[in-house]
């Protein structure tokens, strides 16, 4: 199965410089919001603030700084954003997904509009690439010190619903519902988990070879990765030799 985040495959091969530090804090700042104000600051009640802060962890986010954005957010923060989703079309026929969270639709769905087009797609009605994508839990185990197949026990006894090896990691797939229990399970296990959250992965694939297509994506990914507002990219992509 292919079809994840190539958005988070581009970012792992970047230092992470600190302009690029200081631009995954103000997501992660957004999201966690936005997760505050829509289902309120606890954690262990609010599952979208749950997984926020656990990508803010991952980020090397400071503590206070979590909890002063938390608590910004507890008592109305002026700022008022909204999370928003595009499906486009991308260069050669590529399918995409992009989360988005904003202070003002129609600047955003005007930029998604024109990165699209000018490198090639052009943004879809709502529906056209969903179908496209299944949603899943998604848990990042390394596999330094531990093999595959050890993986593979470990997601059968967590209840996972697949497991697969991409870039030298194990990742293990779930029921949406179920990402917060394996990922607990996993914890109890001391299991070492680089990376959980909710993402789309496409049903297939569409192969991409020719170099100069691979050019136009990359080229893509890189303008939506400047634009404050995306979240998450998702596509039907596999690049191959």
């Amino acid at each position: 199965m292919s079809g994840h985040s190539k958005w988070k495959t581009i970012k792992h091969k970047k230092a992470l410089t600190d302009a690029k530090k200081s631009k995954v804090f103000s997501r992660i700042s957004r999201m966690l919001s936005v997760a505050v104000r829509e289902g309120g600051p606890k954690a262990e009640q609010n599952n979208a603030l749950r997984l926020a802060i656990e990508k803010a962890r991952e980020a090397n986010m400071p503590g206070d700084n979590i909890q002063k954005i938390i608590a910004k957010y507890s008592e109305g923060g002026k700022e008022q954003l909204e999370t928003i989703q595009f499906e486009g079309y991308g260069p050669g026929g590529t399918a995409f997904i992009i989360d988005v969270i904003t202070d003002s639709r129609n600047r955003a769905a005007q930029e998604i509009r024109h990165t699209l087009s000018s490198h090639g797609g052009s943004l879809a009605s709502p529906g056209s690439v969903m179908w496209m994508f299944e949603r899943y839990g998604s848990l990042i185990l390394p596999l330094d010190g531990t093999s595959f197949p050890s993986a593979e026990e470990l997601a059968l006894e967590a209840g996972a619903h697949d497991i697969l090896e991409e870039d030298g990691k194990a990742v293990m797939l779930t029921r949406p519902d179920d990402l917060s229990r394996v990922k607990k399970f996993l914890d109890d296990k001391n299991a070492r988990v680089e990376s959980a959250g909710l993402e789309y992965r496409a049903k297939t694939s569409v192969p991409v070879a020719d170099a100069a297509l691979k050019k136009k994506i990359e080229d893509l990914y890189e303008e939506l990765d400047d634009n404050e507002d995306v979240q998450e990219i998702y596509d039907n992509i596999a690049f191959v030799s």
